[in-house]
Order: structure tokens, then C-alpha cells, then sequence
């Protein structure tokens, strides 16, 4: 899987962004905006801590939220990983070549700068989020 050379951040899924994140504030991180995707239907935020990886805090927008069946069956916990790719429709068609199946088509993320986002899941792996790098 050449596509996946440089992590973007780690996701987590969270019942409410403020609570999870003033336990990450308290150790130094810098909280983001917090972020509204429609199309997600999701909450966004950002953790930054020189050093340190970036976090991905999604909590669900209302009742219909991917993020909510996520949390039923594992909780607040880490769920995907971001990886930054250069041609989004490449790194597709090469992760579909290894049995990823895309979760929707590439959509453009206001969290993310208006750059093109898209799940892949693998039954052997879970769910990695691609970003494009522009």
C-alpha cells in the first residue's frame, strides 16, 4: 500500500468533544474549532501538542451519525487513522486493488480545509480516512 506514507491525524470517537477534550487541554494540547460536517454528520475538533501526533476528536451532529453506532459497540475510543494522500482517486482504485471498500465517494471536508476526504474499511485492518494533501 504505497498511498499510505504520512499519518494526518488519529480519530477518535466521542460522546461530547469538550468533555473528552479538557482532559488533552489539561496535559498541554491546544484545542481547534470545533467543526460541523452535514455530510458526516459529525462534530470535528483538533488536538495539537508539539510533538505529539494530532488528534481527531467526532462526535455525532444528532441521532443518525456514523459516529453513533461506532460508540454503541466500542465506546470513546480511537477509530481510524488519517493518512495524507497525493492523488485521492489513485490511493481508491489502489486500496479498493486490496480489498478496502470505500464508505462514500471522496467529499470535500470544511474541517479539513475544503481537501477531499474518503473511509476506506478493511475487515482485516477497520477504517482509514484518506485527506488529500491540497
Amino acid at each position: 500500500m504505497k498511498c499510505l506514507k504520512e499519518i494526518d491525524h488519529i480519530g477518535y470517537a466521542v460522546h461530547d468533544i469538550q468533555k473528552t477534550a479538557h482532559y488533552y487541554v489539561d496535559g498541554g494540547w491546544c484545542l481547534s474549532g470545533i467543526y460541523e460536517e452535514p455530510v458526516q454528520k459529525a462534530k470535528i475538533a483538533f488536538l495539537v501538542k508539539l510533538g505529539m501526533p494530532t488528534i481527531e476528536l467526532v462526535s455525532p451532529l444528532n441521532g443518525d451519525s456514523p459516529v453513533d453506532n461506532v460508540l454503541k459497540h466500542n465506546g470513546v475510543a480511537p477509530y481510524h487513522i488519517c493518512y495524507v494522500v497525493d492523488d485521492m482517486m489513485e490511493a481508491v482504485e489502489e486500496l479498493y486493488e486490496e480489498g478496502f471498500k470505500p464508505l462514500f465517494m471522496p467529499i470535500q471536508s470544511v474541517a479539513m480545509d475544503n481537501r477531499e476526504i474518503c473511509y476506506m474499511y478493511h475487515l482485516e485492518l477497520g477504517a482509514i480516512e484518506l485527506v488529500s494533501r491540497n
